[in-house]
């Protein structure tokens, strides 16, 4: 399994979900992109389909979770987390195959 998601991270994906009344069976799809100011960029988007061959699937906190192969390779052990402070607020991701990262958190150097 590439990704552990927290129970706290879980229950934001739900209260979104529930917010924007997305449909039955919607995916949380995570995934890294080239960009930013570190080499690559996390990416969070939700989505209605997967493909078996091109991606892998796992459920966790009733949570769908689903990461495209070549993201998995960068993926492989991070956790994402939702922090709630009052200096910032948002998913955050705890990789431990990035050697280097940004200030913001939201790219990093493998």
């Amino acid at each position: 399994m590439s990704i552990t998601l927290t129970e706290r991270a879980a229950q934001e994906v739900k209260r979104i979900i529930e917010d924007q009344k997305l449909e039955e069976g919607t995916v949380l799809r995570v995934g890294v992109v080239g960009g930013g100011c570190s080499g690559f960029s996390y990416k969070l988007a939700f989505d209605k389909e997967f493909d078996d061959v091109k991606d892998t699937k796992f459920d966790m906190h009733g949570i769908s979770v689903v990461v495209d192969k070549k993201s998995d390779l960068y993926l492989d052990g991070t956790t994402l987390d939702f922090y709630d402070g009052l200096e910032k607020r948002g998913f955050t991701f705890d990789n431990p195959n990035a050697v280097k990262s940004c200030g913001c958190g939201s790219s990093f150097q493998a």
